[in-house]
């Protein structure tokens, strides 16, 4: 038997985990562009080409088990919505809780790199 992961709180997902998540695409799309937009040297085009693949590859499968969590879990996603107040615990599976691990680690990698400029 597969041991369980921790809950993690509805209210948790709507309001940081779902928000962060889309601020590290939009930044790591953005800063990524930049850098190619910018770039003239064929090697440094090349690993950020190639680095930007990997972190849509990241995102795709963070995406896709977050996406598992938001069907499942979607009525008492949509009642926190509403009435923060209404909290509840959302038990996730092995992959969501992967993605959910995943897209923290993601979001402070970038956080690290933004402090880092």
């Amino acid at each position: 038997m597969k041991p369980q992961a921790a809950p993690i709180s509805a209210v948790y997902v709507v309001t940081e985990l779902i928000p962060k998540l889309n601020t590290v695409e939009k930044h790591i799309e953005q800063t990524i562009s930049a850098v190619l937009d910018a770039s003239q040297l064929p090697t440094q085009i090349e690993r950020y080409t190639k680095l930007q693949i990997e972190f849509q590859l990241e995102l795709t499968m963070i995406r896709m088990n977050l996406e598992h969590l938001l069907k499942r879990y979607h009525r008492e996603l949509e009642v926190v919505m509403n009435d923060p107040r209404k909290d509840v615990l959302l038990t996730l599976d092995q992959h969501e809780s992967v993605a959910v691990e995943s897209a923290k680690a993601l979001y402070e990698r970038v956080q690290r790199l933004q402090q880092a400029r």
